[in-house]
């Protein structure tokens, strides 16, 4: 019989820290997090556009097009870009961190033997735990900046007066309560299936692909890519827009309830979601999310996989992580 090797306490932990700490893990976080920020940046109008259906319940316009002429029209031809910075450091901090995670777990705990589909979202779902945790707060300051001076129909919304990052960080601290900059964790936690399933079917399609080639083409990546992040969004979706409305601030569109994140406050906003648009309520917006979400992580993959391939060949070095 075979002897199963198994490593001790110690062991499991050295090799985690040998992982963390390894040149393959930064090489991934960086490349993620350079593709993730250049795709967004092509694709932010829609994002825009996203979350204004997400949150403005009562706007006319169901239509992603629509939305962006009458955000242009209403409060300049640049307000599709509002927010911009905001998002941009989070997502860049966001990704880098998930990616590092991904990467590092898989390095540490694959030891070169071939990755599974289950292994892979095992991976993906504990990268996204450490990345809720630490950006949320980016996240909730993001939001705000990029719905600050934002028109809402038939809604009197309260107005914020924030400079900057850090001045929203301030005064939501102040105003809300330090608490306030996690909004929205339990449902973000909830979605961490989201990005643990496109890691699980683009891994999945790139390992299918790989069988008799060397490397994928750049059409190729961007194909599964966007199947990967189509099939992650849909599923989840419905959390996705209570996610939003939290981060937002509940409070603000619902003086009445100003507990956030619990269980039943989710569950609330689904039935009061439902009461008002009915079930398809619940996929207000999805047309202007797929259309960003896809198309961004479509060309973010591109970017990751040439951009890390090019380091590592540059470099002279061979990954380690098993594919």
């Amino acid at each position: 019989m075979e002897e199963t090797m198994v490593l001790e306490p110690e062991s499991r932990l050295s090799a985690v820290s040998q992982a963390m700490f390894s040149y393959e893990s930064l090489v991934h976080a960086v490349s993620g997090a350079v593709g993730s920020v250049t795709a967004m940046t092509v694709f932010f109008p829609l994002d825009t556009a996203r979350l204004r259906l997400q949150v403005d319940e009562n706007r006319s316009s169901k239509s992603t097009p629509a939305v962006l002429m009458e955000i242009m029209k209403e409060e300049g031809i640049m307000a599709p870009y509002r927010g911009w910075f905001s998002v941009i450091s989070s997502l860049c901090c966001s990704n880098f961190v998930y990616f590092y995670t991904f990467n590092s777990l898989k390095v540490a705990w694959m030891k070169g033997k071939p990755s599974s589909t289950g292994k892979d979202l095992i991976l993906g779902i504990v990268a996204g735990v450490v990345n809720v945790l630490l950006t949320t707060p980016l996240w909730v300051v993001n939001t705000r900046l990029k719905l600050q001076g934002a028109k809402f129909w038939k809604d009197d919304i309260l107005t914020t007066n924030y400079k900057g990052i850090m001045d929203a960080f301030h005064q939501i601290v102040r105003d809300e309560g330090f608490a306030a900059l996690w909004n929205g964790t339990i449902p973000s936690l909830l979605l961490v299936f989201n990005p643990a399933i496109q890691f699980m079917f683009y891994e999945g399609l790139k390992r299918q692909l790989l069988t008799g080639q060397a490397q994928l083409s750049s059409m190729e990546v961007f194909i599964i890519g966007a199947i990967a992040k189509a099939i992650a969004t849909t599923s989840t979706y419905p959390l996705q827009t209570v996610q939003s409305v939290l981060r937002f601030g509940h409070h603000r569109l619902n003086p009445e309830r100003r507990r956030f994140g619990s269980l039943r406050n989710i569950l609330y906003l689904l039935h009061q979601r439902i009461r008002r648009l009915g079930l398809l309520g619940l996929y207000k917006g999805l047309e202007a999310k797929l259309l960003q979400t896809v198309l961004t992580a479509a060309l973010m993959f591109m970017i990751y996989e040439k951009l890390s391939v090019a380091t590592f060949t540059l470099m002279g070095l061979r990954p380690r992580t098993a594919r």
